[in-house]
């Protein structure tokens, strides 16, 4: 074809349709979308807001830094996964969106920062300064570094934060909340109740007549979808973790010991502990007649008596030896015997007599008591060290399309086969299957593969181990039949036939109390015992009352009465006695801050309002092949 291309284009004829045909080519994609690749929006662009567009390093960066900020906050491992479980993902594009939206508005207002705000403010941080109190520039420059940034990158997010807050500043200004909401949200956070409740039991329903098979399956017809069999999976797992790697029998008893001395002191030791007490004078004279008086028979109960000292504030408290930060005040103490007291020390305080009540010496756990844990944590450690390779070695294998039982086989690893399970893990028979290594990251990842997906292995918390899976079959969900699930049909239907009966007896109980009906009295005459609480919390966590019904307790006027349902298939019936709330004191530091919390969500509410409005306005759009590319999600 190419030679054809080039003999046509020899002649002048032939120059021409080249021309009009490559000529009608570029028109074409210029039409139909080739401008895409020339703009930068499509695989590297995740949204596009306006005229601006988010990329996807900027994507990647955002969510790794909400990833890494929740790790911290959690003080355990979040994974990409877990991170995108809760929405973490969609939350940080969010934001990026949110700061564009303001950004484009600054540049459409023509707002400006000047350079000498930004250098104020840059030397006014507290974070770039010296022991001196003073702006250091190589300690600035450390920290930009230490957190990816060139000095020319901060300045320009400097400004575009400032921009943005008076941005928001502007809408919002000093929005209070009104005095109506402020007393609607007291009642809402301090009202307590008092209710008298009973608890219908499922017994109260009475026997049950077994159901006939047409009622059966009428119950079925009409409820298939809850009968419908969830997809199930079979597959197996190859898991290496330093814990299922460890060979405490490997672990010579020299070596126990050696690493027990080495840790003695701070895992196995108890550092010794004083309960000191204090009596604290104006002068060292004072001091010395006290410590006389004391060396002459006066207690010294009677010495602190006589200096006002009441026998709650006597006790300074019950410290190891780092803990008392009066180095004066340590070396005394600490060199006294149990009941003696001190000469006077000149503390921090002025002088003081101390005395030592109680102490409780320094104490080490044996060697014998602790050797199994040393043992075991030294082949941990051990095991730890020879994760990477072993990880390595069944990446190479895997790469040979070698199966994960082969691998498992030739590296002498365990491997566990499971399934078919759905993605709760339960059997066809109603069984659970155990945990899965990497929990429900790895059932997931079972759940979003294929059979023959040669798929990434899973990174265990805290790089302590890897998991890989084959999916080895897929039984996608179906409908069953009625034979197949009957007995559950007929437990379903029976408890369905209890709840309504139920419901049934409990709001002709409601109705005898709302017209005036004692509550003891219809208790009794339905065989209930007749229970109390009082100041029940709108958001209280109780092991009498649960959450489902305090919330109908606070949904019903004080007076009436109601019932709820709860685990197990029963029932509460109850009566709401009274309501009470406290009277609202704007005065106060309390309600202060509440007045003020209240005034940040309404302030919040308000630019979230306004901001959606701007995105309407500028348009947004959100390229979502790139945004799982940036975030790790599962293609589709």
């Amino acid at each position: 074809m190419m030679q054809g291309i080039r003999k046509a284009g020899q002649s002048l004829i032939g120059k021409l349709i080249i021309f009009v045909m490559f000529g009608f080519l570029i028109f074409s994609f210029a039409i139909w979308g080739i401008g895409d690749i020339f703009q930068g929006y499509g695989r590297n662009s995740v949204a596009r807001v306006g005229k601006a567009e988010i990329g996807l390093e900027q994507m990647r960066t955002a969510f790794q830094n909400d990833v890494q900020a929740l790790t911290r906050q959690q003080r355990r491992q979040i994974t990409p996964e877990m991170a995108r479980a809760v929405g973490l993902d969609r939350q940080a594009l969010s934001r990026l969106i949110t700061e564009s939206v303001l950004d484009q508005t600054a540049r459409g207002m023509r707002l400006a920062v000047s350079d000498e705000t930004i250098r104020n403010l840059i030397f006014d941080d507290p974070v770039f300064r010296d022991a001196s109190g003073t702006f250091s520039a190589a300690r600035f420059n450390e920290l930009l570094r230490s957190n990816n940034f060139t000095e020319q990158a901060y300045v320009r997010e400097q400004r575009a934060t400032i921009l943005r807050q008076q941005i928001a500043e502007m809408v919002v200004g000093a929005v209070l909340a009104p005095g109506a909401l402020q007393e609607l949200g007291h009642r809402l956070r301090n009202e307590r109740r008092s209710v008298t409740f009973a608890r219908l039991a499922p017994g109260v329903a009475g026997e049950i007549p077994a159901p006939t098979e047409a009622q059966l399956k009428t119950f079925f017809d009409e409820r298939k979808g809850a009968f419908r069999a969830p997809e199930q999976r079979t597959a197996e797992i190859l898991a290496i973790s330093a814990e299922a790697l460890a060979d405490a029998g490997a672990v010579s008893e020299d070596d126990v010991k050696a690493r027990y001395e080495q840790t003695k002191a701070q895992r196995f030791t108890t550092a010794e502990t004083r309960t000191i007490q204090q009596i604290t004078f104006p002068n060292a004279e004072e001091a010395l007649a006290a410590k006389a008086r004391i060396d002459a028979g006066e207690t010294f109960e009677a010495v602190a008596t006589a200096r006002n000292v009441a026998d709650a504030d006597l006790t300074l408290g019950t410290f190891t030896r780092t803990q008392v930060f009066d180095p004066v005040v340590r070396e005394a103490a600490f060199s006294l015997a149990q009941g003696a007291v001190s000469a006077p020390v000149t503390s921090a305080f002025g002088p003081v007599l101390l005395r030592v009540t109680v102490i409780q010496p320094e104490a080490v756990r044996p060697f014998d008591e602790v050797a199994a844990e040393v043992r075991t944590e030294l082949a941990t450690s051990r095991a730890a060290s020879r994760i990477t390779e072993i990880h390595d070695k069944v990446e190479d294998q895997r790469a040979a399309a070698k199966p994960l039982a082969e691998i498992a086989k030739e590296l002498n690893l365990p491997l566990r086969s499971i399934g078919p399970v759905d993605n709760a893990l339960r059997r066809p028979d109603g069984t659970v299957e155990q945990p899965l290594p990497g929990g429900d990251a790895t059932v997931q990842a079972i759940f979003r593969s294929d059979i023959g997906v040669d798929s990434e292995a899973i990174r265990l918390p805290r790089d302590t181990g890897y998991v890989w899976y084959d999916v080895k079959a897929i039984a996608p969900a179906r409908e069953q039949s009625f034979d197949e699930v009957k007995a559950l049909v007929e437990a379903q239907w029976r408890t369905e036939e209890v709840a309504t009966r139920l419901s049934a007896k409990a709001r002709e109980l409601v109705e005898r109390l709302d017209k005036g009906e004692a509550f003891d009295a219809v208790a009794a005459s339905a065989g209930l015992t007749t229970e109390q609480a009082s100041e029940i919390g709108r958001q209280e966590q109780r092991t009498d009352l649960p959450s489902n019904v305090i919330s109908l307790i606070f949904g019903t006027a004080a007076g009436k009465s109601n019932s709820a349902s709860v685990a197990g298939g029963g029932r509460i019936l109850f009566h709401v006695d009274g309501a009470t709330v406290p009277s609202y004191a704007r005065t106060t530091q309390e309600a202060d801050n509440f007045a003020r919390q209240l005034g940040a969500s309404v302030s919040e509410d308000i630019l979230a309002q306004y901001v959606a409005e701007r995105q309407k306005e500028l348009g947004v759009a959100i390229n979502e092949t790139a945004f799982r590319n940036a975030t790790g999600g599962a293609q589709n």
